[in-house]
């Protein structure tokens, strides 16, 4: 008798430090809006496009980097994928002008979607067992989330030591240093034969006319758009429109004696709950049905920034905010990527999730960009928000009808 399929493999665990790096990167640039639009007297939207057009970039660059992994190679892809991103963080550190970063995000962006979900993900799911695929989804997708609980505060802390250019090439040799356990990404076994028979051009067209991808799609766009604001400006939010910290408090004792230092614990506090909310996800994932969990989510998203607005900005409903939406942030994403996998099989996972994807960094394109284009012209972020929890109830609604079954192969003429 064959031994059980274990849920911990080596694919898995590599997966988990590529995101982890990656993500804790990507994670801590809105640290980086206050002191470059300082240096550099910039209005807040300047630096805000830049991280805009990361976000679209890297939606962009996901199912291309997709369909490169499913036919030239896995290891290939991430492998360019984590090139590109050093190679924009690096001239990023020498960029003077907003039109330099935002020419230089498009590789940094890019650089995402190689070292990022729609790579690793589709391959922990086809390494992974059906039993376990929910799970190992979760964990990967979660290790993201313990990359943004270091990333933000080890960038606020490199910036107390160093300027924001050296911390930029820091982490470019951070990104090429996780290269080192691309042994560990091995092959994982062929697709069904009923898939392999299927070509990714007939893949994509039966999915791009079938409703349910298109609601997939759509859905996708808030959570783009709440977790792009919120990363790209929810430091800057907290800096300047939190209540002071106590001097004799909790938050004091720890260290945390600024609105500034608090705004990056925040994007930590998040990564820290995104963990647990994430594995949840997974573990409900493989017992309920995903789309009503997903609008469940959706749900529960729209009513904490619904809440978060309308209350007085403290020190407290900032921890709050930031534990419960933490517990929401990325438990979209395996059940998005599976749900993905199990309607339309997972020999091309990679590809038709990265076209989702899109969908999602377009949401993170506007909400970051808005966020600053907004903040110039009314001096706060109110609107953006409210817009924000308008899309999210949009994305509860629309994944309820969704068809949660496999696809059905055409059939031969």
């Amino acid at each position: 008798m064959p031994p059980a399929p274990r849920l911990i493999s080596p694919v898995l665990i590599a997966g988990c430090l590529i995101i982890m790096v990656s993500f804790a990167i990507r994670a801590s640039f809105g640290v980086f809006q206050i002191p470059i639009a300082a240096e550099f007297g910039w209005a807040r939207a300047d630096f805000s496009l830049a991280i805009a057009i990361q976000n679209l970039a890297w939606g962009i660059g996901q199912p291309f980097f997709g369909a490169f992994a499913e036919k030239l190679g896995d290891r290939r892809a991430i492998i360019l994928g984590a090139l590109v991103y050093a190679a924009g963080l690096v001239a990023s550190s020498f960029a003077v002008t907003p039109q330099a970063h935002w020419g230089l995000e498009v590789l940094v962006g890019f650089g995402i979607a190689g070292t990022g979900f729609g790579v690793i993900l589709a391959v922990v799911g086809r390494a992974a067992a059906p039993q376990h695929r929910s799970m190992a989804l979760a964990i990967a997708t979660a290790a993201g989330s313990a990359g943004q609980v270091f990333g933000a505060p080890a960038a606020q802390w490199m910036l107390g030591m160093m300027p924001w250019q050296s911390v930029f090439l820091v982490f470019a040799a951070a990104i090429l240093a996780v290269l080192l356990v691309l042994p560990l990404m091995r092959v994982p076994a062929p697709a069904p034969k009923s898939e392999l028979e299927e070509g990714l051009g007939q893949i994509i067209t039966r999915a791009l006319r079938d409703p349910t991808f298109a609601m997939i799609f759509i859905g996708f766009f808030s959570c783009g758009y709440q977790l792009g604001f919120i990363t790209a400006h929810f430091p800057a939010f907290v800096t300047e429109l939190c209540g002071p910290i106590a001097p004799g408090g909790i938050l004091a004792s720890l260290g945390i004696t600024s609105t500034s230092a608090l705004g990056a614990v925040s994007i930590s506090v998040i990564g820290v709950m995104n963990v647990v909310g994430t594995l949840m996800a997974g573990w409900l994932g493989n017992r309920y049905t995903k789309k009503y969990l997903l609008a469940g989510i959706y749900v529960l998203r729209t009513l904490v920034a619904a809440w978060f607005i309308l209350m007085p900005i403290t020190p407290v409903t900032v921890l709050v905010f930031s534990a419960v939406m933490g517990s929401l942030w990325l438990a979209t994403v395996p059940l998005t990527s599976g749900l993905v996998g199990y309607i339309y099989g997972m020999r091309y996972m990679g590809t038709l999730y990265g076209i989702v994807f899109f969908s999602h960094q377009l949401g993170g394109f506007m909400g970051v960009w808005l966020g600053g284009k907004l903040y110039d012209i009314n001096g706060d972020y109110t609107l953006v928000w409210w817009v924000g929890v308008g899309v999210g109830a949009l994305s509860a609604i629309i994944h309820l009808p969704i068809r949660e079954k496999p696809s059905p192969m055409p059939q031969p003429a």
